[in-house]
């Protein structure tokens, strides 16, 4: 019970932060593209939680990343404050946050796919399950990508905002880095975490 009054308390900031959000965005077309893997990531979990729930860990990062797109989308990710502030005390020259957005593009996939190359015993080599990991959080940023083209040729300027390229001819090329960079942080720092949360959760169901 406490767990699922945790978890509860995640969605009801999460669906706070939404309807706050909706209200004045700086573009609605923007703010819906942004969050929608949120429309979508969270009736599914809502929906598996009985039959495949998570670890504790991975529905926070999830919560994290859930936080970041709505930011994201509220402003559009070349307008977040906290990126401004972060530019500033690093002289970087442009506004970081899809930065950041994408590094928890890897992160968040590639400890989802972990989970459930374990748990379905899919895979009994770990070694093995963080390289398809790897590969599963990569080809999401993949057709990440092509989403986002595909956006800018059918909208032409009107995708800038939901691109936030900043002018940057590499934007891709760093935002796919940036997702690598996630998923590799994650698989060498939180697996740990992750697996005495898996085994402890095995033993709960025996």
């Amino acid at each position: 019970m406490q767990r699922e009054r945790y978890l509860i308390g995640l969605l009801i900031i999460i669906l706070g932060l939404l309807m706050v959000t909706v209200i004045r965005p700086y573009d609605r077309a923007t703010w819906l593209m942004e969050i929608a893997p949120v429309l979508i990531a969270a009736p599914v979990l809502i929906a598996t939680y009985k039959r495949f729930p998570l670890t504790s860990l991975l529905y926070f990062l999830i919560f994290l990343h859930a936080i970041v797109l709505i930011v994201g989308g509220a402003y559009t990710y070349a307008r977040v404050p906290f990126g401004y502030w972060l530019q500033n005390v690093f002289a970087l020259s442009r506004n970081p946050y899809d930065r950041i957005g994408h590094f928890f593009q890897g992160l968040v996939p590639a400890l989802v796919a972990r989970e459930i190359l374990i748990r379905g015993s899919y895979i009994t080599n770990k070694r093995m399950a963080a390289f398809l990991s790897l590969c599963v959080a990569m080809a999401i940023s993949a057709w990440y990508e092509l989403i986002e083209w595909g956006t800018a040729v059918a909208l032409g300027q009107a995708a800038e905002d939901f691109l936030g390229t900043q002018g940057d001819p590499w934007d891709t090329q760093w935002d796919m880095f940036m997702c690598f960079c996630g998923a590799l942080f994650s698989l060498f720092t939180l697996t740990g975490i992750q697996d005495r949360q898996l085994a402890d959760g095995t033993k709960a169901e025996q």
